[in-house]
């Protein structure tokens, strides 16, 4: 959709969530400090690389083009802008944000007893993989989707709870310490293959429906609902730029292909990691000279 259309629409707080900006600044500068000039504070504080301030700093981008660009309001009106902001946010911007940050910061954290429980429960591999994709099919329920579009508490609420979720299903795969990698690299193939399958259920039934699921991508929503902000919308300017169905499996496919595409990269990385480690190992001094 036209960025100029959209922001003379909804106005620039609608379109760009101003709140959103600061808060994902407010983020950046606090990781910045703790990895810079308050490192020192923590105990067994290492410098950060290059490399993870990258990630960290990429993950923190994405979260804010997920939810605070024109992306967001998009996903109110094309069902496959939603999935796309779905995929980055959900799929893509944990692994970033995960694989940033450093150790210290990450057990620094778990320090806390309450965050120690959460973790050493929700990472556990079979809540955390079955959790995830248990409330993402649940949030694409139609009657649940539509409901979220239109009741910014709901929205924000199911965005958050989605967020954590998402976290959780990512660390035993991938965390900053290795006490959360609970699984051999064998276990993390299947545990990310696992992933792969419970999702595909949710999206096969949106890419192969046969009518349009989702009253607010056919008749327009009644609200615009970003991070804290919501406002009406007059349905009037509701204008279908693409047919429903075609836009809903077109939705269906996105999810997917960037759902095998992550996945796969992940599997790759895994398994080369896995190939290394053994590569490395040292002659056990079983085999005759």
């Amino acid at each position: 959709m036209n960025l100029t259309y959209l922001t003379e629409t909804f106005g620039f707080r609608g379109t760009w969530n101003p709140e959103l900006i600061v808060l994902t600044v407010l983020i950046g500068v606090a990781y910045y400090s703790f990895i810079g000039p308050l490192r020192h504070t923590f105990p067994d504080a290492e410098p950060v690389s290059l490399r993870q301030k990258i990630m960290f700093s990429a993950g923190l981008l994405l979260f804010y083009f997920s939810l605070g660009s024109p992306l967001n309001v998009s996903g109110h009106f094309l069902f496959s802008a939603h999935m796309l902001q779905q995929s980055l946010l959900y799929l893509v911007m944990p692994l970033l944000i995960l694989a940033g940050t450093p150790k210290y910061l990450f057990r620094y954290l778990a320090s806390y007893g309450w965050i120690r429980m959460i973790l050493k429960i929700f990472t556990h591999p079979l809540p955390a993989v079955i959790l995830f994709n248990a409330l993402f099919s649940f949030y694409h329920v139609p009657f649940i989707l539509d409901l979220a579009m239109n009741n910014l508490a709901m929205h924000n609420l199911i965005h958050l709870i989605l967020l954590i979720a998402a976290f959780f299903m990512w660390m035993p795969v991938i965390a900053p310490v290795p006490e959360i990698h609970r699984l051999t690299h064998l276990q993390k193939l299947a545990y990310i293959f696992a992933n792969g399958v419970l999702i595909t259920p949710a999206c096969a039934l949106i890419m192969f429906a046969g009518a349009p699921m989702y009253d607010t991508y056919l008749n327009g929503p009644t609200m615009l609902c970003a991070p804290f902000f919501s406002a009406p919308i007059d349905k009037s300017m509701f204008t279908i730029t693409m047919d429903p169905l075609e836009d809903q499996r077109l939705g269906g496919i996105l999810m997917k292909l960037m759902q095998e595409l992550n996945y796969g990269i992940v599997l790759a990385y895994v398994f080369t990691t896995w190939y290394r480690k053994e590569r490395d190992q040292p002659d056990e001094g079983l085999l005759p000279h």
